[in-house]
This record gives C-alpha cells, sequence and structure tokens, in this order.
C-alpha cells in the first residue's frame, strides 16, 4: 500500500468480491464486480434493495446503479446474479452515473431485459446518446485532428487513432431511448432512504453521485477514487473546455460530507477518509500543475507535456487520456493567466510561460 492509501481507512481490508458474486456492504446494498479490458481491469457496480411506484401499483426488487461494458462476459456475470443473489426479485431501476463506457455499456440491455427506467443527468444521458450513435465531433475519429492539432505525431498513434470510430459504440451499442432526469440537489428515494444527488463536472459531462446521510454512505462514481485520481481531459467536441478547475471545484462540494461517510467508488475498495482523500487530490493537481508550469519555460505541447506528467509506456487507450489529461492541465494555467497558448506556423498549438 502507497503511503497516499495509507492514509484511508479501507472497512474490508483486501476484500473484494469475485465476479458474479456479490457482497451486502450494507443493509439492502449490495457490491459487484464487473472485469474490464483495459489497465483498469475493473468496475464497482452496486445494487439497492427498492420499491418503486409505476402505473401498475409498487414494484419490489434492485435499482442497479452503473452496468459494466456491453461484452458477452460482463452479460455471462449479471446472469448469474440475477439466478443467483437477487432472491427472486427484479431490476426496477437502472442508475448511471455517468455515460462513460463502463457505467453505462449495459444499460438499455438491462433495462430491456427488465421493463426498468433508465435515470441519469440530462448532460450524460445526451452525450451517451450522441456517441452511441458515433455522430461527428464526438465519434472515435474527431480525436485525431485535435490531438495532431496539440503536438501528436507518431505514425503508428495516428494510424490506430484513425481506426477508433466504433469505438464507443462497440463498448455502448445502444443508450434507452427515453430517461428519467437527475438533477444536482434532488433527493432519490431508494429502499425507504433519501440519496441526494450530488452532480460533478471534469470526468463527465455531469456527473451524479449518490449520497445517503441516513446510512453514511457516499456512491460516489469516478469523482472520488481511493488510489488513482480521476482523468480529466479536454476533448475534441469542447477544444476549449477547463476541466481541471471543474474537477476541482466539484470536489468541495464533497467537503462537507461527515469523515466517517464509507465512500463506494467505481474503481478500488470502499474507504473512509472523506476529507483526507479530497486533500490528497488538490495536493496531486497542484503538483502536477507545478511541474506543467516549470516544463512551459520553453514552449510546449500537450504531446511533449505527455511524458512529464506520465513518465511509463503507455498504450494507445492510455495516451488517449493522458494527452487530453496533459491539455487539460496547461488549459488550467492558460486560464489562470500563467500560460499564454499559440498556434504555431507547424499547425501544432503550443504553451510557454507569460513574460513577467
Amino acid at each position: 500500500m502507497n503511503p497516499l492509501e495509507a492514509q484511508l481507512d479501507y472497512p474490508l481490508a483486501d476484500f473484494v468480491p469475485e465476479l458474479g458474486a456479490v457482497h451486502e456492504i450494507a443493509p439492502g446494498v449490495l457490491w459487484l464486480r464487473m472485469g474490464l479490458p483495459f489497465a483498469l481491469n475493473h468496475i464497482n457496480l452496486w445494487l439497492l434493495e427498492d420499491t418503486i411506484d409505476t402505473e401498475d401499483g409498487p414494484r419490489h426488487g434492485w435499482t442497479a446503479v452503473d452496468c459494466g461494458i456491453a461484452d458477452d462476459a460482463t452479460r455471462g456475470y449479471w446472469e448469474t446474479i440475477f439466478a443467483s443473489h437477487l432472491r427472486g426479485l427484479p431490476i426496477v431501476r437502472v442508475l448511471c452515473t455517468h455515460c462513460h463506457p463502463d457505467h453505462v455499456g449495459l444499460a438499455d440491455w438491462l433495462c430491456r431485459r427488465w421493463a426498468a427506467p433508465l435515470w441519469m443527468t440530462a448532460g450524460e444521458y445526451g452525450f451517451a446518446r450522441m456517441m452511441s450513435a458515433a455522430l461527428p465531433g464526438v465519434d472515435g475519429t474527431a480525436s485525431l485532428p485535435h490531438f495532431r492539432r496539440h503536438g501528436a505525431a507518431d505514425p503508428a498513434l495516428l494510424q490506430q487513432l484513425g481506426e477508433r470510430r466504433s469505438y464507443y459504440p462497440t463498448l455502448v451499442p445502444a443508450v434507452p431511448e427515453a430517461y428519467v432526469r437527475l438533477q444536482d440537489g434532488q433527493p432519490v428515494q431508494i429502499g425507504g432512504h433519501a440519496w441526494r444527488v450530488i452532480t460533478g463536472f471534469g470526468h463527465s459531462p455531469e456527473h451524479a453521485a449518490l449520497h445517503c446521510e441516513a446510512l453514511g454512505i457516499l456512491i460516489a462514481g469516478d469523482m472520488v477514487l481511493p488510489r488513482i485520481s480521476t482523468n480529466v481531459s479536454v476533448f475534441a467536441v469542447e477544444p476549449l473546455a477547463n476541466p481541471v478547475q471543474s474537477y476541482l471545484d466539484s470536489l468541495q462540494k464533497f467537503s462537507a460530507l461527515a469523515a466517517s461517510t464509507l465512500v463506494l467508488p467505481s474503481h478500488g475498495k470502499p474507504f473512509r477518509g472523506l476529507p483526507i482523500r479530497i486533500a490528497q487530490l488538490d495536493a496531486h493537481h497542484a503538483a502536477r500543475l507545478g511541474e506543467v508550469v516549470d516544463a512551459c519555460a520553453v514552449a510546449q505541447s500537450a504531446a511533449t507535456i505527455v511524458p512529464i506528467m506520465f513518465p511509463r509506456a503507455l498504450d494507445v487507450h492510455q495516451l488517449t487520456f493522458a494527452l487530453g489529461e496533459a491539455l487539460a492541465h496547461l488549459h488550467k494555467l492558460w486560464y489562470d493567466g500563467i500560460l499564454e497558448r499559440r498556434c504555431e506556423a507547424d499547425g501544432v498549438i503550443r504553451f510557454r510561460q507569460c513574460a513577467r
């Protein structure tokens, strides 16, 4: 365990549920894991025992929070859970924290399978629909000219980026055609308890975390992770975004929650010590920003910042996130008036320290 992790309290120590199994982490709250074909090889999902009102009367079952990607392995593990761990009860609601494939990939499958509604924020639902349809600007190939402008020049990388048009639709083949909107501060009744929606920005368009004061639980999604920092990237569809600032501002919305809150993250293990983790994440980004400022004593593109922020070998999947995150840190410093931004004669955008 690294020194930062050692500052947090992991009440279940190193325990994690096996794929296709569940663990009751609190009364009526089940923890399950699904695999991912990435370096980040898992996602935590949650089932909350629940009763919802329908036109035909109350329907008792489970609210599923996030879904996993749309692949045969994940469907198979869900089938095991349906058969062995739901006590014969249906899924009555599918609630997705945000639009990334590991969270929304099987939403349409689950909603159709159980005739259950999808609940999301408008920002996340809209982006999921756009990306699943591979609309121009948000399809996989949109990143190619975007990253070229920011210094990506490796032919193998550019070729692979150009072949990623169907990347998101492969993992999220469909999104339900209707949804129920979640909004910031909204109380959602789940299992006889009020869960308050806390929206966050920077990682995704309008991420929804859920806090239940009565249970002392925060379903944090990707907004607060215990071991790694949440990715914050500038993407082609919003090329002048300032996601680092948006993310840091969003973290403060969690700072009023009790230190005893049990945080259920989408990746990693459940933990306590939310104020400590927020301080760690603030310090992490401050350190990264300091490295970037120092590097920009000479002109730097996002591509040349990547090895400074991420000094290890990266595959294409990791590199796209690293480029986006490097650009996000450059943008914050640009918006703060610390760096200047210029498109130079070769068509590449570079940043350098402002003249003092």
